[in-house]
């Protein structure tokens, strides 16, 4: 069944659940969206809650993924407040369900969060990755480009560290 992607979709309770559900789903999986698993739906709640006070603020753009009505991906685009910044945005949780990666459907939700980027007038696309699990050559086959690393930027665990890589993708 095909994926349909759904722009700035109603965040209902039950979507907010959808994308609560699937958040931990990725995380506990070994994505690289904010947590370090073992992660359960009540850790998950409340950075999803402040993600959707910030959708519903207009400082975040949601691109929903659903298969067959469930929530399958989700990717934010994040509006900079700073006037000498709203030309570009921030990509941020991109997550495609465990069970679906390696289809083609990462790539899309991505192309589809792109032509968003393109279609509200921005210049360009920042996002940041944690090093350690080759997400960056994912985000480089699509176009974006690594601008820099900030070493040991991310603590996963006591003493254990990623780089945050900085990547860029020009829109014009």
């Amino acid at each position: 069944m095909p994926v349909a992607f759904t722009r700035d979709p109603d965040l209902t309770p039950a979507l907010r659940e959808e994308i609560v559900q699937l958040w931990t789903r990725v995380t506990n999986a070994g994505g690289a969206v904010g947590f370090v698993p073992p992660v359960t739906a009540a850790d998950v709640r409340p950075v999803a809650d402040e993600q959707a006070a910030g959708v519903r603020a207009g400082e975040l753009r949601l691109v929903a993924a659903h298969q067959d009505g469930a929530l399958v991906g989700t990717a934010y685009l994040k509006l900079n407040a700073h006037r000498l910044m709203r030309h570009w945005a921030w990509v941020v949780t991109v997550m495609v369900d465990p069970g679906l990666q390696g289809g083609g459907h990462g790539k899309r939700l991505l192309n589809e969060v792109i032509d968003m980027g393109r279609d509200l007038g921005f210049d360009a696309l920042r996002l940041g990755v944690r090093s350690g699990r080759g997400v960056e050559d994912f985000y480089a086959a699509v176009g974006f480009e690594e601008i820099g690393r900030m070493p040991d930027a991310i603590r996963v665990a006591g003493g254990e560290f990623r780089d945050d890589i900085m990547m860029w993708l020009p829109l014009k």
